[in-house]
């Protein structure tokens, strides 16, 4: 099957981008009104996943519950999208969905998700091994700071399609598999995580979708050294730069969240106000799947 991601099908990929431009304003600017997280209606099901297919991301709104419940109503509501394989990173809780808020101290503080300071663009898990990819995430707001703390998203497929429509050698260069490297993660003396190469841009050979793993960190990231893998770098973070009107900015409000296929995404810094109660929480579920029935071979039929 031709495979528009592959830089040697041009014709897929002059089809797909047509389609792809056509629907690519149908993001989650409106979020998809969902009655009972727990068990979705068909009509709220195709919603969620035509905004997906067309975009990688939407947003959603659910109805109040007790605090108690939303991290198992988050669960059951990805499950109902094919997502029940959750990436148990470091740090999240037992049940492998992490609780983001500002961490009081320890170790935890050290990464940046668990401070109030703003975050980049990157994707989820771009330091995990090949077999461990995530390739969708859910971000639940239960409560939202007194102020900032709104999050950025930009589609992928976008990046890739601007990289490609001028400068499909610099995409090669960056499918490479030793492309960018993540160092080991040692705490304590100990690795808790061992380094880790591989491309920014692939293929999912389950799927046949796009995969970004990027960070625009530079501490944490070694890209291979030849000049013209840094060029490709160069014109990755322009490109960045460029697409700044096809960025989704949101500040999600309690009962809200989105779930995307692993988009680029950022969030800028926020304050709480712990004497009101206003202390930013959300709940970031990572999986190894993507969102079922938004795959390439799906793009065509839902994104009319």
């Amino acid at each position: 099957m031709d495979n528009p991601f592959l830089t040697q099908q041009t014709r897929a990929y002059g089809h797909w981008r047509t389609r792809k431009l056509a629907c690519a304003d149908a993001g989650p600017r409106d979020p998809v009104e969902v009655a009972d997280p727990r068990s979705p209606t068909a009509p709220e099901l195709l919603a969620l996943r035509r905004t997906l297919t067309a975009s990688n991301m939407v947003h959603y709104r659910w109805p109040a519950m007790a605090p108690e419940d939303e991290k198992d109503a988050l669960r059951a509501f990805c499950g109902r999208l094919g997502l029940v394989h959750l990436d148990r990173n470091l740090y999240a809780d037992d049940d492998g969905i992490a609780a983001l808020k500002v961490a009081a101290g320890g170790r935890r503080g050290e990464y940046i998700p668990y401070t109030s300071r703003a975050i980049n663009w990157h994707t989820d898990g771009y330091y995990n091994a090949p077999h461990e990819l995530v390739r969708a995430f859910a971000l639940h707001c239960s409560r939202d700071a007194a102020t900032g703390g709104g999050n950025r998203l930009l589609d992928h497929e976008l990046v890739y399609m601007a990289m490609r429509d001028h400068h499909p050698d610099y995409v090669e260069a960056l499918m490479a598999d030793d492309a960018m490297t993540i160092p080991e993660n040692v705490e304590d003396g100990k690795v808790i995580r061992p380094r880790q190469s591989g491309p920014v841009f692939s293929v999912d050979p389950r799927t046949g979708s796009l995969h970004l793993r990027y960070t625009a960190r530079t501490r944490s990231i070694q890209w291979k050294s030849d000049a013209f893998t840094l060029e490709a770098v160069a014109c990755l973070e322009e490109t960045l730069r460029s697409l700044e009107d096809r960025v989704i900015a949101l500040r999600l409000q309690p009962r809200e969240g989105v779930l995307t296929n692993n988009v680029l995404h950022g969030r800028e810094a926020f304050a709480d106000d712990t004497a009101s109660g206003r202390v930013r929480l959300f709940y970031r579920a990572r999986f190894h799947e993507r969102a079922a029935g938004t795959g390439l071979a799906d793009f065509d039929a839902l994104c009319e």
